[in-house]
């Protein structure tokens, strides 16, 4: 691409401030490194990590610089190719996690590590493509590290508690859970108790009763994990309702939530609250992009907005009432 070359994008020049804090600009659209490709973005989505990344919760490592360009998810066209780079060309289409110091997706152009991208298939649209890679390898990842789980439906069937299921995270959760060997306990609002049945939950309560507020099984059940996508439970509401050796997958980990899953291990604690740390892996996600690919699993889209207002896009996931995904088009 010839030098200069600008682009529209969004950004934010310090920790903090939420949506006010976005700032449209025009910067040079970045090069890509030898094993980097560079993305015409087609359309991103905002994950609660991002919001996470903006308030410092996850400092000293991420952002690595400002001023920083957020979104971690991609869909797009491969517009140029590091000169490293082997499995990809001009007008591929992809989808990737944007992993890297030149920022992120909301942007016109942005650069993606090659082992951090995959190919879409032309049966997978760029809005499926880009809510996937971060809500769906976090339902993946907790899926992947619950004892006994299997896609292939054999052994026990497992009871599974999937909190927030309406959201990002939890929308793939109650899928995924249900292509394997389990039953799916959900909690919800009101307004999507028909939505998380449509996705395949074998029983949906409203968090706001009191059946819902304290997590019980409808059927009594004890769970044998819970991946946890919402806020606000503490650990004594989740223990009681746990198998001899259930495990509490948080998404959203806080530093409480570290400690306490410290202070289990010193105590040898069967029943353990876990602290979801992912590594984004190319294999995970090419493998659930096939799931999209074949229909098995669909995306829960909120809204979409315009690039020139991703701050109404930002606010609305801060407001954290979005029913799936939050899209941004360039």
């Amino acid at each position: 691409m010839a030098k200069n070359t600008m682009m529209r994008a969004v950004q934010y020049n310090t920790y903090g401030g939420g949506a006010a804090a976005l700032k449209h600009v025009e910067l040079q659209v970045p090069s890509p490194k030898q094993d980097e490709v560079l993305l015409k973005m087609e359309a991103t989505s905002i994950n609660p990590f991002d919001l996470r990344i903006q308030k410092g919760i996850v400092w000293p490592f991420l952002p690595r610089k400002f001023p920083h360009i957020p979104g971690i998810d991609a869909a797009g066209e491969v517009f140029e190719v590091g000169s490293g780079v082997k499995n990809f060309k001009a007008g591929d289409k992809v989808v990737a996690v944007l992993f890297n110091i030149c920022g992120g997706g909301l942007a016109e152009f942005a650069v993606a590590k090659e082992n951090l991208t995959v190919s879409r298939p032309p049966e997978v649209t760029a809005f499926q493509g880009a809510v996937l890679p971060i809500a769906g390898l976090a339902a993946h990842e907790c899926l992947l590290r619950t004892p006994g789980f299997n896609y292939e439906k054999t052994g026990q069937q497992l009871n599974l508690l999937i909190t927030a299921a309406s959201g990002g995270v939890g929308q793939y959760a109650v899928q995924l859970a249900k292509l394997g060997n389990a039953h799916v306990t959900a909690t919800c609002g009101a307004r999507n108790l028909d939505l998380v049945k449509s996705l395949g939950a074998d029983e949906v309560i409203d968090y706001k009763t009191p059946d819902g507020a304290a997590l019980k099984s409808p059927s009594g059940r004890k769970y044998d994990a819970v991946i946890h996508c919402a806020t606000g439970f503490p650990w004594s509401t989740f223990k009681p309702n746990l198998s001899t050796n259930g495990k509490v997958f948080d998404i959203t980990p806080t530093p409480r939530v570290f400690m306490t899953n410290a202070l289990q291990k010193l105590t040898f604690s069967k029943k353990q609250l876990v602290p979801l740390l992912m590594t984004p892996k190319k294999e995970k996600l090419d493998f659930l992009l096939n799931f999209v690919k074949e229909g098995k699993i669909k995306a829960v889209v909120d809204s979409i907005h315009p690039l020139s207002k991703a701050e109404e896009a930002w606010a609305k996931s801060i407001d954290g009432h979005a029913t799936g995904k939050i899209i941004v088009e360039p």
